[in-house]
């Protein structure tokens, strides 16, 4: 049975959301689950609706497409959300950032429906997504180069970062190592964003996965 892939759409222009809705809705393995033209509806949706890919373009009502894939990059969801820029920025500049942010795909607003159907189904499958003539400019880190593993936490991560990435593995959630470490939320976020960074991992789920197998070393 063919898996159906959950789509969010957030971009700041209702007929946007409303004509690439209606023909992602035309596809038999795409379910368009919800939209937003902002980053916090965005975030309060997608803990309740957890869809499986973002299309978000970069320019929103409050915040920014790259302020809402770091802010997804830095939690840890259920199951992996990958994220698809669909913008009408076409500088190069706009394309590193959004992959340095944490997106698996770029596509151009100018492009075909085909294009942006087979980049959400390429993101889906964790697979980073540009059109040829983008991907042979971009020099992004994690397709340049092969991950490199320390050999102890301590040469890469801070002893914080270290206790926060250990209390993970041992199945801990993001609340209770912040109620246990007497900080915020946010704080434990920020430090899962920064060792994912480190580490080199792409999401919350590698960074889960990571984190359980070192705990069980």
């Amino acid at each position: 049975m063919q898996q159906t892939i959950r789509v969010y759409l957030v971009d700041d222009h209702p007929l946007v959301r409303e004509w690439l809705g209606n023909l992602l809705r035309l596809e038999p393995d795409i379910d368009v689950v919800g939209e937003a033209d902002d980053v916090p509806t965005a975030l309060a949706d997608i803990e309740r609706l957890l869809p499986d890919v973002l299309v978000v373009d970069l320019s929103l009502k409050r915040g920014s497409g790259l302020d809402l894939i770091k802010a997804v990059e830095a939690n840890i969801y259920p199951k992996p959300l990958r994220c698809l820029v669909l913008s009408m920025h076409e500088e190069i500049g706009d394309v590193e950032r959004a992959f340095k942010a944490g997106a698996l795909g770029y596509v151009m607003k100018r492009e075909s429906t085909s294009q942006v159907v087979n980049a959400i189904r390429q993101v889906h499958a964790g697979k980073l997504y540009a059109a040829p003539e983008v991907l042979s400019r971009l020099k992004v880190r994690r397709v340049e180069t092969q991950r490199k593993t320390p050999q102890t936490l301590s040469e890469l991560l801070s002893g914080r970062e270290i206790e926060v990435f250990r209390r993970l593995g041992a199945g801990h959630s993001t609340k209770r190592i912040a109620d246990d470490l007497s900080v915020s939320q946010k704080t434990i976020q920020t430090y899962c964003a920064r060792i994912k960074e480190k580490l080199a991992l792409n999401n919350g789920s590698e960074l889960m996965r990571e984190a359980v197998r070192m705990h069980e070393k």
